[in-house]
Formats: structure tokens, C-alpha cells, sequence
């Protein structure tokens, strides 16, 4: 059987990655500070190593308590978190980095992991917890795992975009699900095409890459359709089961409420997308977006999400504006 350390385990993509490899005969160990819930704690089939993972020291002694087979990164946020750890578990038979379509550097669509160019990183970008420098920062993360490779590392990457699903901290898509629980009405701006990728399908692409990626390589992954802002507010919806109105609205409109698009969660003004045929091409397959939409909704706790974007209040006011034309 193999063994996989999983750097982070119990919060959003940690939780269904820890399950993923479980499910899939692998004993696995979780490697962190233990300054969130553990929800494995229980689990005598999921192990605890606690550490802080920006100490060397630490990552060696989880190296050697453990010996795995696989790593996979779930919270490297620094480009030395990456060159540390490749140099740790070098001879492990894979390291996979969760990177971001972030480290992208331009707009253009379609971003291609071989075709388009990452972020340059600057030495106080790669230091900074700004969330300017995220990008970079992952980017340069990329190349440390491209520099070990060289090196004769089994190191890989993936890169998700906004990821959404249960236990999700950033409560981005929770905004959306509460909006159509509450209200018939929708405030919705002009937005261009963004994937989105969910997180169940992130955790499968982590387990494949480790198995059969390659070397050197980026994967991007995301869904396999690419909906609109408003078709994914019908999907979660259907998976309510209401009938909502979704009302389109562009700068001009806005500013008569004060509103800025970019103050709507997932609202993007570039189109942001992520062909998947080169994760697809390692047996890879992504869940139907009505499918995850709907085991989102269910566990979508009931009034969380709604401070992620414009009161109803404001909103209410757009609306007024709108029905007096």
C-alpha cells in the first residue's frame, strides 16, 4: 500500500483530498500546525504529524516519521515553502504543489499550461502576503518545481482556479447560494466567462497527477463547461429548487447605487480559462456542474456568505432604479 503526506489536510481542499486518497487504499498521514479543527481526529485511519511547515526542521522530522510515498502540497503560499520542500522529499515518488491559474501572467484566453507565459516574481514579491503578489508567488512556486524536476524530482503542479464546494473558508460561492434562498430578484453584472472548479475535482486531480503525471509538468483543472455567472446561479437554483429572476446590470447602472462590479463574488472583467485536456489525458474526469452545484447547495449553512458582496439593501435600491425606466 502507498503512503501519502498530505502539507495541510483539515481545512477545504484538504478535507476531500484526505478522502480521496483513503478511498483509494492509501494510509494517509496529515502534517500541520493543528491550529484548525482536525475533522479526522476520529479517524484512526488518518494520521496526525503536527509541525509547522515553514520549518525545515519540521518538515525533515515529518519526512522521516512518515516515509511517504507521495506529498502533496495543499499550503505552499511561498516560492520557499516549494524549494524546500522538493529538496526534503526528493526521493519520494511524487510531490504534487497546488498552484493557482493565478500564476498565469497575461489575460488572454485560453491560458495553456505549455503555451502561456506565468507571473514574474520580484524577491519582495515572493515575500509579500499581499494578495497583489499571489499570482506571482505561485507562479515562482511553478518554477520551483520545474527547477527540481530538473534535478530528478517526480515534482508536479496543478492550477485551479476559484475553487467552490463544502467546508469553502472564502464563502465566494456561498454568496450567491444565500442570494437565491432569500430573494426572487437578482442583482447580477456584465461578467466574462471565469472557470470555476470544484473542490471534490481538484482532490481526484491531486491523487491522478501523483499516480500518473509527469515530471516537470503544470495541470491545469477546472469543469468541463465553462457557465456564465448567471447560468451558474440558475444551476444552484434548480438545486434549490426556486425560481429566481436574474437582473443584468453594467458600470453605468451601478454607479447610481455607488456599486462597483467587482464587488459581486466571482465577477470577472477578463475571460479566465483553463482548458483541462492534458489533466483529462491522464484519466481524469470532472463532476457534472448540476451535480456539484448541488452537493454545494446542501451543505451550504444557512445566512453564510451573504457579507461577500453588496447588501440587499443597495441592492434593493438598483432594482428600484431599474423598474423606474
Amino acid at each position: 500500500m502507498d503512503s501519502v503526506l498530505i502539507i495541510g489536510g483539515t481545512r477545504f481542499i484538504g478535507r476531500p483530498t484526505v478522502e480521496e486518497f483513503l478511498d483509494h487504499g492509501y494510509d494517509v498521514t496529515i502534517f500541520n500546525r493543528g491550529s484548525h479543527e482536525n475533522p479526522f481526529a476520529e479517524n484512526d485511519d488518518v494520521r496526525h504529524v503536527e509541525g509547522d511547515r515553514t520549518t525545515d526542521s519540521a518538515l525533515e522530522r515529518a519526512k522521516m516519521e512518515v516515509d511517504p510515498d507521495v506529498v502533496v502540497d495543499c499550503v505552499a503560499y511561498y516560492p520557499k515553502d516549494v524549494r524546500a520542500a522538493t529538496q526534503i522529499f526528493a526521493d519520494c515518488d511524487a510531490y504534487v504543489y497546488i498552484s493557482s491559474g493565478a500564476a498565469y501572467g497575461v489575460d488572454e484566453a485560453p491560458k495553456r499550461e505549455d503555451d502561456t507565459p506565468l507571473h514574474d516574481c520580484t524577491p519582495d514579491q515572493a515575500t509579500s502576503d499581499e494578495d497583489e503578489t499571489y499570482g506571482p508567488r505561485k507562479a515562482e512556486g511553478d518554477r520551483a518545481v520545474f527547477a527540481a524536476a530538473d534535478r530528478g524530482v517526480r515534482a508536479m503542479s496543478i492550477r485551479p482556479p476559484i475553487v467552490f464546494g463544502p467546508h469553502d473558508y472564502t464563502r465566494r460561492f456561498d454568496y450567491w447560494i444565500d442570494r437565491v434562498k432569500n430573494h426572487d430578484r437578482l442583482l447580477v453584472p456584465y461578467s466574462e466567462l471565469r472557470h470555476l472548479v470544484y473542490v471534490e475535482d481538484v482532490a481526484s486531480a491531486l491523487r491522478v497527477i501523483a499516480e500518473a503525471g509527469e515530471a516537470g509538468e503544470a495541470y491545469n483543472v477546472g469543469t468541463h463547461t465553462l457557465p456564465l455567472l448567471t447560468e451558474w446561479i440558475d444551476a444552484i437554483a434548480e438545486a434549490v429548487g426556486r425560481d429566481v429572476e436574474t437582473v443584468r446590470v453594467g458600470d453605468r447602472e451601478l454607479d447610481a447605487v455607488d456599486l462597483a462590479p467587482d464587488e459581486f463574488p466571482l465577477y470577472l472583467d477578463y475571460p479566465h480559462v483553463l482548458p483541462t485536456d492534458k489533466l483529462e489525458a491522464l484519466g481524469w474526469e470532472p463532476t457534472a456542474v448540476a451535480e456539484s452545484v448541488a452537493e454545494t447547495v446542501a451543505a451550504h449553512p444557512d445566512g453564510e456568505g451573504r457579507e461577500n458582496g453588496p447588501d440587499r439593501e443597495t441592492e434593493e435600491r438598483m432594482l428600484g432604479v431599474l423598474d423606474t425606466f
